[in-house]
């Protein structure tokens, strides 16, 4: 095991911020941050995502150590999820499924430069950007990720990239070999001259929306 990933946690609710804490210290691959300190990354819990939240959200990642931000919510609609991506959030999470396990595999991926989200958010923001393009141009109606010019394989790599998942979990769940998900995510990353896993997410969550 490698050193614990330092972490701090932002709340407007008190009782809030405590829970968090609480499900962080039952990580062992994070550590909270002495006051003061500078964590890699910041745990944001809110109840919505909303002006105040994402000033907040912005007002963070624009700190002297440049943390990464896993903004935590009670309600996480399609809209908000891409106002807290363009604010700078890198992963985000519904607070009902904050658990131990997924708590911890979004601030690991949010250290390693990954973007994580909700797999059934993601297939919502992808439809609505399918019903975006109905009716626009000669393609109206195309699938969006075909559109992009997305496989069907590579769609299902880049969905579990975004649930957080590392390349061996990736090749375990859909039977292909390490190398073969690893070519895969190059392949998209050269293909859209983007520079990381975590912007072949975003990319994704912007096909036809932004």
């Amino acid at each position: 095991m490698g050193v614990p990933v330092p972490v701090d946690v932002v709340a407007f609710d008190p009782v809030l911020e405590a829970g968090t804490k609480s499900t962080l210290v039952a990580c062992p691959e994070v550590c909270l941050t002495a006051p003061g300190g500078a964590p890699r990354v910041v745990v944001m819990t809110v109840d919505q995502v909303g002006r105040p939240e994402l000033d907040v959200l912005r007002t963070v990642r624009e700190a002297p150590a440049r943390p990464d931000v896993v903004l935590v919510a009670g309600e996480l609609a399609p809209d908000g999820a891409l106002h807290a991506i363009a604010a700078g959030a890198r992963g985000l999470l519904r607070r009902r499924e904050a658990d131990v396990a997924r708590l911890s595999r979004a601030v690991l991926a949010a250290s390693r430069g990954d973007c994580t989200l909700p797999p059934d958010l993601l297939d919502r923001l992808l439809e609505r950007s399918g019903a975006g393009r109905t009716g626009s141009g000669s393609d109206g109606g195309t699938d969006p990720w075909a559109a992009a010019g997305l496989s069907d394989r590579e769609r299902s790599v880049l969905r579990l990239v975004a649930d957080g998942h590392e390349t061996n979990e990736i090749a375990k769940q859909l039977c292909y070999s390490p190398r073969t998900v690893t070519s895969v995510v190059h392949d998209i990353t050269q293909r859209f001259r983007l520079r990381n896993r975590a912007h072949a997410v975003a990319y994704a969550l912007r096909v036809g929306l932004l």
